[in-house]
């Protein structure tokens, strides 16, 4: 944690997780149940929500209106009117309003995003996060199925990331799932894949699924093709077989291949691929650490947010038309 930052108060509502939590460090902070309760009697200047999505947006509002700053973790809420209400709080009461969108503060990924904008236009995105979860990690991976799929959860990240990458607006949406298990309900599926189409031609699609199930063959998949070439994030350390359940492999590069599709006049390419190393590789807590830095920064400098914001309403517009498109079987204009 940021040293810049000063922990006044833990609220759960179950008292495991805040007890274990406060063991880590040191057990020194008050501990509470009640989060209206914790925002009047501890008074903070900002608040951490990591909560389920539905959730999100009820804790953010309070912590606002309270005259907190808020570290919220994406998705901003589970439906959008929810989000956008979320965004025009923190607007109407001058409130820094910092969405957890990790890949934000990765070297790495921002090095991707920005030679992904060399290769020309339209952009072909391809990416995925499947992970093979059991135990406490599938149990976790059912909660949160209660309110929330795979391609919404995970998806905000990767569709925001091509969003970025295209600098154009969604236009429309495709989506397909599945309910690969009987252990969730029968309207839930732990399994999606959608396809988006932006006004400049680009094209996108991502895939994440959630269980026992679930591959560890090619989970990791992350390449952007444009006129000009390719690039792609080669993590085969991260790809390898059993990672897919390890929060650090989900954010790992480890290098990154650009491939450049100029040719000689004898018809074979003139320039060889490029492998860049990434030497700045960050750890899941590193990146946490990172962000926390983006959030002071933020509360210190008076930083304009309205394209993070705007960013966040775009990518969940995506995923949650994709959940639309295929609970109702047709393409969802935006």
């Amino acid at each position: 944690m940021s040293d810049a930052f000063e922990i006044v108060g833990l609220v759960s509502r179950g008292p495991i997780s805040r007890e274990r939590l406060n063991v880590e460090f040191g057990s020194c902070y008050a501990e509470f149940s009640d989060y209206a309760d914790a925002l009047a009697r501890t008074k903070p200047d900002a608040v951490c929500i990591s909560t389920y999505a539905e959730t999100h947006a009820d804790y953010a509002v309070a912590a606002m209106e309270a005259g907190a700053h808020v570290f919220l973790e994406k998705p901003v809420a589970d439906n959008i009117v929810d989000c956008k209400r979320v965004i025009e709080t923190a607007r109407r009461l001058n409130r820094k309003l910092v969405i957890g969108y990790i890949l934000h503060v990765h070297p790495s990924w921002q090095k991707f995003t920005e030679l992904a904008q060399t290769l020309g236009k339209p952009l072909v995105m391809r990416m995925n996060l499947n992970q093979q979860s059991s135990g406490a990690n599938w149990e976790t991976h059912k909660n949160l199925l209660s309110t929330t799929s795979p391609i919404v959860d995970c998806g905000v990240h990767y569709v925001d990331v091509m969003c970025r990458m295209t600098g154009s607006r969604p236009v429309s949406v495709n989506g397909i799932g599945a309910r690969l298990s009987d252990e969730i309900a029968a309207d839930q599926v732990n399994y999606g894949h959608l396809q988006v189409t932006f006004a400049d031609g680009s094209i996108g699609w991502y895939e994440a699924g959630w269980g026992p199930m679930m591959s560890e063959t090619a989970f990791f998949v992350k390449d952007v093709i444009g006129p000009k070439g390719c690039v792609s994030i080669v993590a085969k350390s991260a790809a390898a077989a059993g990672k897919s359940s390890d929060v650090d492999s989900h954010s790992k590069t480890e290098s990154l291949l650009l491939h450049h599709a100029s040719r000689k006049a004898d018809g074979t390419f003139d320039r060889k691929d490029e492998s860049i190393d990434v030497n700045d590789e960050p750890n899941h807590d590193e990146l946490c650490r990172r962000e926390q830095e983006v959030f002071l920064t933020a509360i210190r400098e008076d930083r304009d947010l309205s394209a993070h914001w705007q960013s966040a309403i775009d990518s969940l517009r995506i995923v949650l038309a994709a959940d639309q498109s295929f609970r109702e079987g047709r393409t969802v204009k935006l």
